[in-house]
């Protein structure tokens, strides 16, 4: 069933666990997640980022995860992440989209703060709940590395004032993680988050899942992570289920699919049972 995060992760607050969110860029992802989901009895939340629209348009992913999110026997939130421009926010509410996240981390605290609340009105308005960011989630290479991550991470304090005044449903930290793949280990600030939980009230969120141990999950969603984005594992898993195909003599997409399907399933399974969230439907 389509439902908006809200009430998916207060629950997971209230019971320490965390819900998965996976990036799907195509039907396969999609089928995987949803499907596995299923399997667990759990809810999920499936989306896109603004990142990824140049793989596949946010119309195109619409229809596709719209329908699979309403026709599924566990609640499914349909999450429209890192959306960079009031437009394309607006165009994922048009399109049917349950949620959605407006990065403007990158803005001064007083503009980030006025573009979150005013997206706030209009989604609460529409049913739909949003996810704010507050520091800043920088990536393990490119443009987005950060020389001095601690220089980023999300104030408390500063979270209490902009959780307040805004009205977020959901909070993206900045605790020593990042997007894409790790390096080196991550070091998380765990009592940071502990912090910011105890402070704001409210869920948090674990951009740059990938990569972090099973012990760093656990201690996470102890301390207040209530939703973890996944996204890397995943693609690169349906990488190696096409790859384990072709070596076993797969002649078309077709062939490969089922291979691709069954990797990222694995994926899913193993992260949505590591987050604590199988059998909370």
């Amino acid at each position: 069933m389509l439902v908006n995060m809200k009430e998916m992760l207060e629950k997971a607050r209230e019971g320490r666990y965390c819900v998965g969110f996976f990036n799907a860029v195509n039907v396969e992802m999609a089928r995987a997640i949803i499907e596995t989901a299923e399997a667990l009895r759990a809810p999920v939340i499936v989306g896109t980022a603004e990142i990824l629209l140049p793989a596949m348009p946010l119309e195109r992913v619409a229809e596709y995860l719209i329908p699979m999110a309403k026709k599924a026997s566990v609640p499914v939130a349909v999450h429209y992440d890192h959306g960079l421009t009031f437009e394309k926010c607006m165009e994922a509410l048009r399109l049917g989209f349950s949620s959605v996240m407006y990065d403007c981390s990158t803005a001064a605290y007083g503009d980030n703060l006025e573009s979150v609340a005013e997206m706030v009105r209009i989604c609460h308005a529409m049913g739909a709940t949003v996810e704010g960011e507050l520091g800043h989630v920088g990536d393990n290479e490119g443009e987005g590395r950060l020389a001095n991550p601690s220089d980023y991470y999300t104030d408390p304090a500063m979270a209490e004032d902009f959780v307040r005044r805004t009205g977020v449903d959901a909070l993206a930290v900045a605790v020593g993680n990042a997007h894409g793949d790790y390096k080196f280990p991550p070091k998380l600030d765990f009592d940071r988050i502990s912090d910011i939980s105890r402070i704001t009230g409210i869920p948090l969120v674990l951009h740059g899942g990938s990569g972090l141990s099973d012990d760093d999950f656990r201690e996470a969603a102890r301390r207040g992570i209530c939703k973890v984005n996944i996204f890397t594992d995943l693609d690169k898993a349906g990488k190696a289920g096409a790859e384990k195909a072709l070596k076993e003599g797969a002649v078309s997409l077709m062939g490969m699919i089922p291979y691709e399907i069954e990797a990222m399933k694995a994926v899913v399974r193993e992260k949505i049972t590591l987050f604590g969230s199988d059998g909370k439907a």
